[in-house]
C-alpha cells in the first residue's frame, strides 16, 4: 500500500491541480490560505463576505487543523497517534472519537483490499525514507524488510468502538498518512459548512472537496495531471459538485539507487515498493478520508484494483503508462458521474483546451 506521505503529508499534490472556471476570476471569489501536515492548505470562498468574516473563517480553518494534527501526526511526539504507537504492546488504550473513527475506516479499507491499504506499516515507510525516520536514500537490507513485515499487518490492529479503546497486537508503527490529511479535508468542509457555507473548495495538498458551485451555474473544475518529467500539466478537467477528489502516484516522490528507480508507494504484502505501470489513480468519493484511502489502495493494486472497484461502485481514474503513450482507465462509476460524452473524451486522451 501505503503511500509514502510524510505523516499526513505531503505528496498528493501531483496529481490534482486546484480547478477553476474558464472565466475570468469573480471579485467575490475569495482564498485563504496556510501550510499544515508538510503541505499547503487552501480554501477558495463562493459565498459573499466581508474581509473580516473571511479573516474569521481562516480562524477557524486553523483551529480545525491544528486539532487534527495533534490527533493524528507521526511528526509530533506528543501528538495523540504517536501516544498510542509508544503504547505497550497488548494493552488497551482509550483513544478520541476522532482517532477511533479514522481507524475504523482505514481497517474497513484495508480488510476490503486484502491489505492492500494497512497503516500498521510505518515501520516499512520509515525504513524506506519517507517517514520520520529520514533515513538515507538507499536500498534497505532484504532481511531488515522482512523484519519490519513480519510485525506489520492490519489484524493485529484491534478496535473496540463501543469504549474507544484500541491496542496493537504487535509492535508495528501506526501511519495515518494514507488516510488523516482526507480527513482533515472532511473536518474543513464540516466546519465551513457548519459557518453557514455553502459554496467552496478545500484543497490540502491535492486532497479536495468541491462543494456547490464556483458561481450560479458553473461547476468547480478539477485537473487532472498528467505525469511529466517534474512538470504539472492537466492531462484531464472534470467538473465536480459536493463531491471528493483525491490521487495517488508514484511519479513525483521517488528515489533512485543502484540504477533502479523506487517509487514512493509500498506494497504492505510485500514490503518493496510498487512496480507496475499505473502512475496515478484519482478517486471521487462523498468524504475525502474514503476517497485518500482507497487511492493509495488503487496505486497498490494498479489495473488489477479496478475489477475491486467496480465491485464497489467507486468512481475511479487511472493513468497508465503504455510505451510512449497515456492510456486512461476508467470505472463504470466514474463515466455515468462524468456523462457519456466527457468519458469518452476521457478515454480518447484529449487535452484540455
Amino acid at each position: 500500500m501505503h503511500s509514502l506521505r510524510r505523516s499526513l503529508l505531503i505528496l498528493l499534490t501531483f496529481a490534482l491541480l486546484a480547478g477553476c472556471s474558464d472565466s475570468q476570476p469573480i471579485d467575490s471569489v475569495k482564498r485563504i490560505e496556510g501550510e499544515v501536515f508538510g503541505t499547503f492548505w487552501m480554501v477558495t470562498l463562493a459565498d459573499d463576505m466581508t474581509d473580516a468574516q473571511a479573516a474569521s473563517l481562516r480562524e477557524g480553518v486553523v483551529e480545525t487543523l491544528d486539532r487534527v494534527d495533534w490527533q493524528m501526526s507521526t511528526w509530533k511526539e506528543e501528538s495523540e497517534l504517536m501516544q498510542l504507537n509508544r503504547h505497550p504492546v497488548g494493552e488497551w488504550r482509550t483513544i478520541s472519537d476522532e482517532l477511533m473513527h479514522v481507524l475504523k475506516i482505514s481497517q474497513e479499507i484495508s480488510s476490503l483490499t486484502d491489505g492492500a491499504f494497512d497503516v500498521t506499516v510505518g515501520n516499512l515507510v520509515n525504513l524506506w525514507s519517507f517517514g520520520p525516520e529520514q533515513r538515507p536514500n538507499t536500498i534497505p537490507d532484504a532481511e531488515e524488510i522482512e523484519a519490519r513485515l513480519a510485525t506489520a499487518g492490519f489484524q493485529g490492529l484491534v478496535l473496540n468502538p463501543e469504549t474507544n479503546e484500541a491496542k496493537r497486537q504487535e509492535d508495528f508503527f501506526i501511519d495515518l498518512s494514507g488516510v488523516a490529511k482526507g480527513y482533515g479535508v472532511d473536518e474543513v468542509s464540516r466546519y465551513l459548512q457548519s459557518q453557514g457555507q455553502e459554496n467552496f473548495l478545500v484543497n490540502i495538498g491535492g486532497d479536495l472537496v468541491a462543494m456547490g458551485e464556483r458561481e450560479p451555474d458553473v461547476s468547480w473544475r478539477i485537473g487532472i495531471e498528467l505525469p511529466h518529467s517534474g512538470m504539472q500539466v492537466a492531462h484531464h478537467i472534470i467538473a465536480v459538485k459536493d463531491m471528493s477528489v483525491a490521487s495517488s502516484g508514484d511519479y513525483r516522490n521517488y528515489f533512485e539507487a543502484d540504477g533502479q528507480r523506487f517509487s514512493h508507494t509500498i506494497d504492505p504484502t510485500t514490503g518493496w515498493p510498487i512496480d507496475h505501470r499505473v502512475a496515478s489513480v484519482t478517486v471521487l468519493t462523498p468524504y475525502n478520508v474514503d476517497a485518500d484511502a482507497w487511492a493509495t489502495a488503487m496505486m497498490v493494486l494498479g489495473l488489477e484494483g479496478l475489477a475491486l472497484a467496480e465491485e464497489h461502485r467507486l468512481k475511479v481514474l487511472m493513468l497508465e503508462k503504455q510505451d510512449d503513450e497515456w492510456v486512461t482507465h476508467l470505472t463504470s462509476a466514474f463515466a455515468d458521474y462524468v456523462g457519456e460524452d466527457k468519458a469518452e473524451q476521457l478515454l480518447q486522451g484529449d487535452m484540455p483546451e
